[in-house]
């Protein structure tokens, strides 16, 4: 159930429905008082986030920051999936996430790491035949690593899953931690939460940074990027409150 709701409200914490409210709202308000409220709310939600500067100042406090591995030889890498989407062929295709994948096959290539853990199944409400591990599985092997340094989840539908799931795999597989977690930068803070609740010694290894750059004048200036941009953390920052009081 809660996986269910997770992925049919999320639609309402984005910021731009926020907007869109507020102007339909208008629309039909026969007050001209309110009318005009609601316009200059409206118009005001749709510049402060569709403008770069200000999910910029935000994401470099939100984003866990880059870790470099030292001399230190992980027992494993545990990668998060959503790199992975199906295409029009049932196959899969890398996303615009896929830095994940190279992050982490280069902590296993470079030997930061003995192991490489994948979790990751298919988060569509009504799955098909399709699962991102048995892709990534397929693409490790034609990279030639081998089979003994590569342990896959092709079940878990969420982060919580996720954590779950690599629990059980590392137990039978006997690798001790601390594990390196590779995830995207503005997902990070929220995987580290649900993976110490799960009781997993994991270290950041942070990728796919999505906000990057100095503030320039041109940030000020509206972007329909930004909107995307911010329905992404907005729904890290909701999901973060959620996990804080959730039982594991």
């Amino acid at each position: 159930m809660y996986f269910i709701l997770s992925k049919l409200l999320v639609i309402f914490i984005y910021p731009f429905t926020w907007a869109l409210a507020v102007l339909i709202y208008a629309v039909f308000c026969k007050n001209t008082r309110r009318k005009q409220r609601l316009l200059i709310k409206g118009v005001t939600l749709l510049y402060l986030f569709g403008n770069t500067a200000l999910i910029k100042i935000f994401a470099r406090e939100w984003d866990v920051s880059t870790y470099p591995p030292t001399g230190k030889i992980y027992s494993s890498v545990i990668l998060l999936g959503g790199f992975v989407s199906e295409g029009d062929d049932k196959k899969g295709i890398f996303n615009q996430s896929a830095d994940r994948f190279i992050q982490a096959t280069k902590l296993l290539a470079t030997h930061r790491a003995t192991h490489l853990l994948f979790t990751g199944g298919n988060a569509d409400i009504k799955p098909g035949k399709f699962r991102e591990g048995d892709f990534v599985n397929n693409e490790l092997h034609k990279m030639h690593y081998a089979d003994s340094a590569i342990l896959i989840d092709n079940q878990a539908r969420n982060t919580i899953e996720n954590a779950l799931f690599a629990k059980k795999i590392l137990q039978k597989a006997r690798l001790k931690p601390p594990f390196l977690l590779v995830t995207s930068a503005f997902h990070m803070r929220r995987a580290l939460l649900i993976f110490k609740k799960a009781g997993l010694d994991v270290t950041p290894f942070p990728a796919d940074f999505i906000v990057k750059g100095d503030l320039e004048w041109s940030d000020l200036l509206p972007s329909a990027d930004a909107f995307g941009t911010w329905g992404r953390y907005t729904k890290e920052i909701v999901g973060y409150i959620v996990t804080y009081f959730k039982h594991i």
